[in-house]
């Protein structure tokens, strides 16, 4: 299970290291895609078997679920890890997300979601500003 938030620093040549707690989930192979809210997802392998096959049953008639499937899958990378316990992020999803310098790396139960730091800040300053609405929203699906 991946909890938590890990600030981290990319490097010249776009290397990030991944906190080594979660490192042996990626045992298997690790990808990277464009997420929701400019970030970049990382998930194990087979966490994003997982999810392709879901976006795959997608039905291909509705735009929406093209443009989403897209936007998930053909921005995917697979990413190894280097003896550091560094993946290298691809110049687009870097461009995608703003990724610069300063990394926030937050980990959501089944994946770790990857920001920018300025951003990642300007996100949380406001969730949780709109805490009790979210909550209230929430109750409503069972949580």
């Amino acid at each position: 299970m991946f909890i938590g938030e890990y600030q981290h620093n990319l490097d010249d040549k776009g290397r990030l290291a991944i906190p080594a707690k979660f490192r042996g989930a990626f045992k298997k192979g690790a990808v990277v895609t464009k997420g929701l809210d400019n970030c970049l997802v990382l998930y194990s392998a087979e966490q994003f078997s997982v999810i392709a096959k879901k976006f795959a049953a997608l039905p291909l008639s509705q735009a929406r679920a093209r443009a989403f499937s897209r936007h998930m899958l053909a921005g995917a990378m697979d990413v190894e890890f280097d003896v550091q316990g560094r993946i290298t992020l691809p110049e687009y999803l870097r461009q995608f997300a703003g990724v610069k310098k300063n990394v926030i790396i937050a980990g959501l139960y089944n994946h770790l979601e990857i920001w920018d730091e300025s951003a990642w800040k300007n996100y949380k300053a406001d969730a949780d500003k709109h805490s009790n609405e979210i909550a209230e929203q929430l109750g409503d699906l069972g949580i």
